[in-house]
């Protein structure tokens, strides 16, 4: 697991340069927000976070559980999802909107065309609603 990394992914980055190359400004992986966002949109009060569908247990078909040490990965992913699950509600209780892009929406059959993620996560950023989360095309 040491060679996973946490922040500054291909999907991260190819969705920083985008809003980046809009215009858009952010700062990264604020240490002192609950879950230390990937970006933080001050400018807009809001946050957003590039998530992958494995770690962080969404559903859609890039997660299946492991087939080996199961209660090791069980007990993991799950305690995963309930941090992200209490740092979303943090963030909330700060005033902060939460986006989330999930790896889905970038890789995979399910991909969305790369510019509808951008154009949905500006829309979003320049809107007043308090979440956004962008999963893959359904099946």
């Amino acid at each position: 697991m040491a060679a996973v990394k946490s922040k500054d992914t291909k999907p991260e980055l190819f969705i920083r340069k985008a809003l980046h190359k809009r215009g858009l400004r952010y700062g990264l992986h604020n240490k002192s927000l609950p879950g230390k966002p990937d970006m933080v949109f001050r400018k807009y009060g809001a946050v957003l976070f590039v998530n992958g569908c494995f770690w962080h247990l969404h559903d859609c078909p890039r997660f299946s559980w492991p087939k080996t040490r199961e209660a090791f990965w069980k007990k993991k992913i799950t305690s995963n999802r309930d941090r992200d699950i209490r740092n979303l509600q943090d963030l909330t209780d700060l005033n902060w909107r939460v986006g989330i892009v999930w790896e889905c929406a970038l890789k995979g059959r399910l991909k969305r065309p790369p510019n509808d993620i951008i154009d949905l996560v500006e829309i979003w950023l320049r809107s007043e609603e308090s979440e956004l989360e962008i999963g893959g095309l359904s099946p």
